[in-house]
């Protein structure tokens, strides 16, 4: 009786997150594609700037301890 009602949750659980995702509004291909291209641009920037400062820090570490 316990595992009927328990299977009975699960079944109104995803009958749930189902109707949740109708809800849901996309975002449309072109949108997505530029936020996508935003998100590796802003990401390889970042990247850079901090090996950059990386190699800076290092160069001035080693300068020091010679």
């Amino acid at each position: 009786m316990g595992e009927n009602s328990n299977s009975e949750e699960k079944v109104r659980f995803f009958d749930g997150v189902k109707a949740e995702f109708k809800k849901i509004t996309w975002p449309d291909r072109q949108s997505l594609t530029r936020q996508t291209v935003a998100v590796a641009l802003i990401t390889a920037i970042t990247g850079a700037f901090i090996a950059l400062i990386d190699y800076f820090v290092q160069y001035g570490v080693n300068f020091l301890t010679k």
